[in-house]
């Protein structure tokens, strides 16, 4: 380790953590002088000792830390949302100076990131979304950043070096003003939060539905995966569902697992978000609750007995049907998720380009998928539609939607719960259903609480009915 001289380091990294340590040593690769500070002593000599082959100026306090790099200064946070991040820039404030860059690439709330930006002075704050985990941190992530346009320009370089590789370029790219970094990285994990309940949902159903062995399932998964469904987190349910348990070599690994998911709370900052603007975004809702459901353990032993509902098999359909459920619950998932960012974007005045965003998820991230790129592609074609609605979609949809009607309605029967499968498939219906059920509400509402509503023939005029 060295402590390096005054105003040579080209970045330097708070934070050296798995995510912290492993962007440290991404930059060093790409030929970066990297700087690192972190409360732990430890930290910096862990980092040494994962990268032998290059040295990293590590600070003794924040004040050296920043006088090691160059002016105008690029620090990346990698530390724990929350109140760890205002400790942080405390330390840092009074020692930046004018155009010196903050990134905080945790998982923060935007609304956090947009009083952090407030407050900066002269210096810069960018709220910037990671997505990789730590193997993507080390080898190429997908990064987030929002905040102003210059400072994206400075920053856009470096990123650019260390950033995953698509086919379309390096996956980065400036996702519009103020928090716009963290609200698009948030989305990214409600949409993640969608794709990992529908692809447990569509196991389950391949084991308990059709009776499927665990190598059965593996090998349904791999299949799909050399096709439109290809991606990360197909890829690693195959892989999930070869692995043994080591304790005990005759059954799954997974089957050993407690079915109680964990949560750090980005899921449920989608949904609240979404509620806030008015966005319906039922089948990453029907993820949270899911995940929710799943930690009453206790409960749902002691229920399962008490009301003997009974469950069956599914087998009047096949795997194909499935993957046709699972492909249609994708686009309907997807397109909320986009939904929502168009419509941040324009009530928050980001700029967003949805199409680069769709761009920049196809390597590097959790949801990296091939999926992504007729996404892109519809959605430069036209923002402003619902991507269930592009003609790449809507045909598939078209095809797939009575395998998808088949699935729902076959695990209902069966008593297999799919709250995923079940959210995407009403949200289709229901999008595409002219004359729905709301006009039954507002005659109650006006009933009640003489709330008014309009007619077919008039819409533009409010008007209140005496019932009584």
């Amino acid at each position: 380790m060295s402590t390096s001289e005054v105003g040579t380091n080209d970045v330097g990294i708070i934070g050296l953590g798995v995510m912290g340590q492993s962007l440290a040593r991404n930059f060093a690769r790409k030929g970066f002088r990297v700087a690192g500070f972190d409360l732990d002593p430890e930290a910096g000599r862990r980092l040494q000792a994962a990268e032998p082959g290059h040295e990293f100026a590590i600070a003794e306090d924040a004040a050296a830390f920043v006088r090691s790099l160059e002016r105008p200064r690029r620090v990346l946070m990698m530390v724990n949302a929350g109140k760890a991040v205002d400790a942080v820039l405390a330390g840092l404030a009074p020692h930046l100076e004018q155009d010196d860059i903050v990134v905080d690439g945790g998982n923060s709330l935007f609304h956090d990131t947009e009083r952090r930006a407030d407050d900066a002075r002269s210096w810069r704050f960018v709220g910037m979304g990671v997505s990789g985990g730590e193997k993507g941190a080390l080898e190429g992530p997908s990064m987030m950043p929002g905040g102003d346009v210059e400072a994206w320009e400075r920053l856009r370089p470096a990123l650019e070096k260390v950033a995953a590789v698509g086919t379309a370029g390096p996956c980065v790219t400036h996702c519009g003003t103020g928090a716009a970094g963290h609200f698009v990285k948030m989305v990214h994990n409600g949409i993640e939060y969608g794709d990992m309940q529908l692809i447990a949902e569509t196991a389950a159903l391949l084991r308990r539905g059709l009776g499927q062995g665990g190598a059965e399932v593996a090998e349904t998964f791999a299949t799909w995966n050399e096709g439109e469904l290809e991606s990360y987190l197909i890829e690693i349910t195959a892989a999930i569902f070869r692995t043994a348990d080591p304790t005990n070599p005759d059954r799954l690994l997974v089957d050993a697992i407690l079915d109680r998911a964990g949560q750090k709370g980005t899921g449920r900052w989608t949904v609240l978000a979404a509620i806030e603007m008015g966005i319906p975004i039922p089948t990453i809702a029907a993820a949270v609750d899911a995940r929710g459901l799943s930690s009453f353990k206790a409960l749902r032993v002691a229920a399962e007995p008490a009301l003997g509902l009974g469950r069956g098999r599914i087998g009047e359909l096949g795997a194909d049907d499935l993957r046709d459920a699972l492909y249609c619950a994708k686009v309907a998932s997807y397109a909320q998720g986009f939904w929502m960012l168009r419509t941040a974007s324009e009530e928050k005045g980001y700029g967003t380009d949805l199409s680069a965003i769709a761009r920049i998820w196809t390597a590097g991230c959790i949801i990296r998928a091939r999926f992504l790129e007729p996404v892109a592609e519809a959605l430069a074609e036209d923002p402003e539609r619902p991507l269930a609605l592009a003609p790449v979609f809507a045909e598939e949809l078209r095809r797939r939607v009575p395998a998808f009607r088949r699935v729902v309605a076959a695990g209902a029967r069966a008593g297999l719960p799919i709250p995923g499968l079940a959210a995407s498939l009403t949200w289709l219906d229901t999008l595409t259903t002219a004359d729905g059920t709301a006009n039954v509400i507002q005659a109650q509402r006006d009933y009640f609480g003489s709330h008014t509503f309009r007619r077919k023939d008039a819409p533009d005029v409010a008007v209140h009915h005496e019932w009584e």
